[in-house]
């Protein structure tokens, strides 16, 4: 009885869940990124080093470079990740001076200042949505489930399910409580079996978020 129960559990599986593969568009341009499952890199988007988490995806035209991004971010089109930093204490703050190579011959990258760039790696949690055209300068730390405007400028951190927008962005309001907040932080449905949160869509959608969290916080599977 339970191998055929658990048979009968694989067949539905199977016909909920999706391919995982990533999905990358032809025109999309990127170099080494670690993309997770469901993952999907919308039309000419460019990443350069760029981790993304499970269900992340980016629309068209965005950019990011040296980044960290965790699972079910939402990333809108036109956005830069990681805005490119130019020397601006040298002579001159043109490429010129860090990559020569693409002007002169015999004269390469300059390895030092692409360390620079790397040392001010961008982190972003779960479940972060990055609005149309927005700006996320180096250095930064986005919290799990925040939401960064349209065109907003990011130059500081954004705490977890803060809601924040403007140049610079400044918080506008948090998303929930601070109880709620910690509640949903304790269950991390983002690191659910992909099984179980297809099973929880259906709450998600119909469900109060306090309604949502007595339900699941206690399931076991």
């Amino acid at each position: 009885m339970l191998g055929r129960k658990a048979a009968r559990m694989d067949r539905t599986e199977n016909l909920v869940l999706k391919d995982p593969e990533p999905r990358i568009h032809p025109t999309a341009e990127l170099k080494a990124c670690k993309l997770g499952r469901y993952a999907s890199i919308g039309e000419r988007v460019v990443l350069r080093e760029v981790s993304v988490g499970d269900f992340s995806y980016f629309e068209r035209h965005s950019e990011a470079i040296y980044t960290a991004i965790g699972k079910f971010c939402s990333i809108a089109a036109n956005s830069r990740i990681n805005a490119l930093e130019h020397p601006i204490e040298r002579l001159t703050q043109h490429k010129v001076s860090y990559r020569p190579n693409e002007y002169f011959r015999w004269l390469g990258v300059d390895a030092a200042f692409r360390e620079r760039r790397r040392a001010k790696a961008v982190t972003i949690g779960h479940d972060v949505w990055i609005g149309h055209g927005a700006v996320i300068m180096p250095g930064i730390t986005i919290g799990n489930g925040a939401v960064i405007g349209a065109n907003a400028v990011v130059t500081q951190d954004v705490p977890s399910y803060m809601i924040v927008a403007g140049v610079p962005a400044k918080p506008l309001r948090p998303r929930f409580a601070p109880d709620i907040a910690a509640r949903i932080e304790a269950l991390a449905w983002w690191d659910w079996p992909v099984e179980k949160f297809a099973r929880a869509v259906p709450d998600i959608q119909s469900m109060s978020i306090e309604a949502f969290l007595d339900r699941w916080e206690n399931d076991a599977v």
